[in-house]
């Protein structure tokens, strides 16, 4: 079965996966400061939405992170 980024040229695999790595190291970053914010949230006002926030977007960076290691077989696959 043919990979999902079989038909990219080499090229554009690279440029993929520079905007990939620099989108995850962004939301990385955001998703801490949500998880500190949810943190003294919580502390002050209790559970609310802000509480569970970050939960939303873990999944989100997972999905991302395993695209990233995709990106990179199929490039060492080109070698």
């Amino acid at each position: 079965m043919a990979s999902e980024f079989s038909t990219y040229t080499k090229e554009e695999l690279l440029t993929k996966l520079k905007k990939q790595k620099n989108f995850f190291i962004i939301k990385i970053v955001v998703i801490i400061l949500m998880i500190v914010f949810a943190v003294f949230s919580t502390i002050e006002n209790g559970l609310s939405f802000h509480t569970f926030l970050p939960l939303f977007f873990i999944p989100m960076s997972i999905f991302m992170y395993f695209d990233i290691k995709n990106i990179k077989k199929e490039l060492n696959q080109r070698k």
